[in-house]
């Protein structure tokens, strides 16, 4: 007999435990959103890693509206934000953070931001996530391309998910996956899919984000992904290090080039400090799979960015060691781009073509390093795929800011 696979929607649990997998529609266009939660011990799960899901609405200033889905597998625990572009709000194991503190406090309603404001850095005022998506039709800094202004980093994080649904496995190690569909459409301009997963097991210090990009229209499509993945304290601080497998570094402008020979190491806050960005070209594996590292001074705590080359070729380490107030955080950015305007980027091929009905896909894992056996693992990987080969320094810019 052919196993039954039960479908569950939202208020309808029913005989849960004798299910083959478990799916609920979370959200959709022609669903109001509800406060909601379902838990392993709901799903007849016997398990020492009870995990749940829950569904909450915020209420109050700019965020009124916003929905959150919380993830809590057991041991992480995961915040994505349905309303902003299924970005993941923030993570912590126990009472280690992976995420940072924005002075922009309020998880931020798409409705109530002003992409073209500040001109074109209206992004910022909702920039507080652990992991952003930037793209999809263009990434990088604002400005002007064959004449249209580019916003800042493009428009997925500040777009609302029109379908968000769970999947948890009906089998050990029942993992627990969010999907969400963001669609990115303009007349005669874009015509843009992307579904999005967050996938996690209960009981891990892991979960990984698998986006698939389509491009609908009947034409050829410029695309660019940027996966700006933030973390602070307690891994960043004064003495932390960041490890990867590079090709090729530069710095992405004349101030980044001052600092050069300390692109790997970070400060503690620093009033006036600004920001810094260095351009890394990763090595990866015979996959293409390559893996970086960020971890505190002693090496005992870190996190781990993981990707695949194939489709995010190079890398973007943004240095934002300014006071805790203004917002003392890296980014870890794997992306088909750098952080310079499309106009720059075309130039250097990273800006790539999608076909009509053609499809791309984007995998990324993080980790929490929780202990120096963990770090020290993930720096061997490392040096694994480094193998030896050595990393080209470019001591100038990959692109002149000062011509138009």
């Amino acid at each position: 007999m052919t196993p039954l696979k039960l479908c569950i929607t939202l208020g309808a649990l029913t005989a849960a435990s004798q299910a083959m997998a478990w799916d609920y529609v979370l959200l959709d266009t022609d669903k109001a959103a509800q406060n909601w939660q379902i838990t392993s011990e709901q799903l007849g799960v016997k398990t020492d890693k009870p995990f749940s899901v829950t569904l909450r609405t915020l209420h109050g200033g700019r965020q009124e509206g916003v929905s959150i889905v919380d993830i809590d597998n057991g041991a992480m625990k995961l915040s994505v934000v349905p309303t902003r572009g299924m970005n993941i709000l923030q993570a912590s194991v126990g009472d280690v953070r992976l995420g940072w503190d924005s002075p922009v406090k309020d998880v931020v309603n798409p409705a109530f931001i002003e992409l073209n404001g500040r001109n074109g850095l209206g992004w910022l005022e909702g920039f507080n996530e652990l992991v952003a998506r930037c793209g999809f039709e263009w990434v990088g800094h604002p400005g002007l391309d064959n004449g249209e202004l580019l916003t800042l980093h493009g428009r997925a994080a500040n777009i609302p998910a029109s379908k968000v649904t769970l999947h948890i496995d009906e089998k050990p190690p029942y993992a627990i996956t969010l999907r969400g569909e963001l669609k990115e459409q303009a007349f005669k301009k874009v015509d843009f899919s992307v579904a999005t997963e967050v996938v996690t097991d209960p009981g891990s210090v892991k979960f990984a984000i698998n986006d698939t990009l389509t491009n609908n229209g009947d034409y050829p499509k410029e695309y660019q992904a940027l996966y700006h993945s933030n973390f602070s304290t307690p891994v960043l601080e004064q003495g932390a290090r960041f490890v990867a497998p590079v090709k090729q570094v530069s710095p992405f402008n004349d101030k980044a080039k001052a600092d050069l020979p300390d692109w790997q190491t970070y400060r503690a806050p620093t009033r006036d400090y600004d920001e810094t960005v260095y351009n890394v070209v990763p090595y990866a594996d015979a996959n293409g799979d390559t893996l970086t590292v960020l971890h505190n001074a002693a090496g005992s705590l870190g996190v781990a960015v993981g990707f695949n080359t194939h489709t995010l070729p190079v890398f973007s380490l943004w240095k934002n060691t300014d006071t805790q107030g203004q917002g003392y955080v890296t980014g870890l950015e794997p992306g088909t781009s750098f952080s310079y305007n499309r106009h720059y980027q075309r130039p250097l091929n990273l800006v790539p073509t999608l076909e009509p009905k053609a499809q791309r896909q984007f995998r990324i894992s993080y980790s929490l390093l929780a202990d120096k056996t963990a770090v020290d693992q993930a720096v061997k990987q490392v040096n694994a795929i480094q193998a030896g080969r050595e990393t080209e320094v470019r001591q100038t810019p990959l692109v002149d800011l000062t011509k138009p």
